[in-house]
């Protein structure tokens, strides 16, 4: 039983609207980027470090640190930029997350200017033997060598998606699904530029995991349509798209929103250390779902058209 029911909604007759939207939240997301220099990369990519520490209330008198106040008084000791969040302990441990990239020409190491100007400023929060609960120190070097093998990561996970889809349908199919991919990345990585968001290691996975997500409804409308085209050959390739997208629809739909609902779960409980993994996640579902309706399926109609105007022309210069 369909949730929605027959629908019998003209999905490609909107497909210029659809392209309208898509363009401009992908010039206005290229606006931000080229506006503020690229993407923001967080010390995964530029090199830096991160700390966890436990900054419970230990004195009788002390009580717990304000974030803010914790910003200012790293900014105060020449520690700028830094990143403060709190994460959910168990105990009810003040546990905060200080994530701060590296200074160009500083000798003395960020991560022990850190800890003394903590030791320092807020002795009755500190208990030695448990303020580092976690430390990472990540290099230039080594962020410039994981934005590499990223890219390379994602063409050649393209280019297989390309070949895989070409040996199930046709080569059409996997350059209508790739392009869509590209559509569904471009506005993630757009968004996040326009609201100041960081691209770190964990928004690369929900890119990927978007990817997927996008993928697997894209498939699922695709192999409808090669049902369709050998089912209803008398109708036009338009109408038959049409056709499957509707069939198709409740599934989508259903599968979006429950997916939806248990990220949007994440993004409200889940804690600030998730918080922009979960966000990433958020737009992929929207716009992986608007996508293999609006932008995959529509590319085929497009494509039909050329390959048939082509066709057309080749056959009037035999004549």
């Amino acid at each position: 039983m369909r949730f929605f029911g027959n629908t019998n909604i003209d999905f490609i007759g909107k497909r210029k609207i659809a392209y309208a939207i898509s363009i401009i939240v992908i010039i206005a997301g290229i606006v931000s980027l080229v506006i503020n220099g690229g993407p923001k990369y967080s010390i995964d990519f530029t090199g830096g470090v991160a700390m966890e520490l436990d900054l419970t209330p230990i004195a009788p008198d002390a009580k717990p640190i304000d974030i803010q106040t914790i910003r200012d008084v790293l900014t105060a000791n020449g520690i700028e930029g830094s990143e403060i969040q709190t994460i959910r302990g168990m105990d009810k441990k003040r546990l905060v997350l200080i994530k701060t990239k590296l200074a160009s020409g500083d000798e003395e190491k960020i991560s022990t200017k850190i800890i003394d100007t903590i030791k320092r400023e807020f002795p009755g929060n500190v208990d030695p033997a448990t303020l580092i609960r976690l430390q990472e120190e990540v290099g230039p070097k080594i962020g410039g060598e994981l934005k590499e093998k990223i890219i390379l990561a994602i063409f050649w996970s393209l280019l297989g998606i390309i070949i895989y889809i070409w040996w199930r349908f046709e080569f059409s199919f996997g350059l209508a699904a790739v392009a869509a991919l590209i559509h569904d990345v471009a506005i993630t990585v757009g968004i996040f530029s326009i609201v100041g968001k960081e691209i770190s290691l964990p928004i690369v996975a929900a890119l990927l995991t978007i990817v997927g997500y996008s993928l697997n409804d894209t498939i699922v409308v695709f192999d409808r349509i090669r049902e369709d085209l050998r089912v209803f050959r008398k109708e036009s390739y338009a109408n038959v798209i049409n056709h499957s997208i509707n069939e198709t629809l409740s599934r989508t739909i259903i599968t979006s929103l429950t997916t939806f609902v248990v990220v949007l779960s994440l993004y409200v409980f889940g804690g600030s250390v998730i918080h922009d993994f979960a966000f990433a996640l958020l737009i992929g579902v929207v716009v992986g779902t608007y996508s293999s309706i609006f932008i995959a399926s529509p590319l085929m109609v497009e494509h039909f058209k050329r390959r048939q105007k082509r066709q057309l022309t080749i056959s009037g210069k035999k004549k």
